[in-house]
């Protein structure tokens, strides 16, 4: 069956990323932190093209988050360029380059509508300015058999989580404290909507805390 499956690393102080968010440093005064323990696993390098990196209990949640995915769904936050309309004299493409990681469609949830944006190595950035329900019934039409996973940012990590709609949740959380910045949990419920702990791994960089819908 196919799954909604919400991945995204957090700071002990519940932030996603820091204060200060903007085009020259997206994820905020201290973000860069929330990821220093997946930029250095080989898996995480292999999928940017790179070599080298470290095999440590994180590499294997990393490659159950990377499996079966037909499509990924974010937000405009998270595909990044400046607030508001799109710039068309210099349209964003994204802070991926010309061959993003994905290499499947991606749906962007935004207000401001453009067309399709083609990249390298089957990358489609496909913008749906609907609402999280017509981006959703986009993404599963997309993704075929396979799971849509939701990457974020926190406004639509939340929007989705308040609906009900995510399946599955991959928490990474980094023992480190943002102080401010973009919270996830803001307004979403003491319940998590259903969403259960059913794992954790834990290493000394970050730990790992996997829920799942009750059955």
């Amino acid at each position: 069956m196919q799954k909604v499956r919400f991945t995204i690393s957090i700071s002990l102080d519940g932030f996603v990323a820091g204060p200060d968010q903007s085009v020259a440093n997206p994820l905020g005064v201290g973000g860069t932190r929330l990821h220093e323990w997946a930029f250095a696993l080989e898996v995480f390098r292999a999928s940017h093209g790179l070599s080298g990196g470290e095999v440590n209990p994180s590499t294997s949640v990393v490659n159950e988050s990377l499996a079966n995915v037909g499509v990924t769904l974010m937000g405009r936050n998270m595909f990044g360029g400046h607030p508001g309309p799109w710039n068309t004299a210099r349209p964003w493409n994204g802070w991926w380059g010309t061959n993003p990681p994905f290499h499947h469609p991606v749906i962007v949830l935004t207000h401001y509508g453009r067309e399709p944006l083609v990249l390298e190595g089957g990358t489609v950035f496909t913008f749906v300015t609907g609402g999280i329900h017509e981006a959703l019934e986009q993404a599963r039409k997309a993704a075929g058999e396979k799971d849509v996973a939701l990457a974020g940012g926190a406004s639509a990590g939340r929007q989705y989580l308040k609906a009900g709609l995510v399946d599955e949740m991959d928490l990474n959380l980094v023992p480190t404290l943002l102080g401010s910045g973009e919270r996830l949990f803001e307004g979403v419920g003491d319940d998590l909507h259903g969403l259960e702990l059913i794992r954790t791994v834990a290493s000394p960089a970050v730990t790992h805390l996997k829920f799942a819908r009750r059955s």
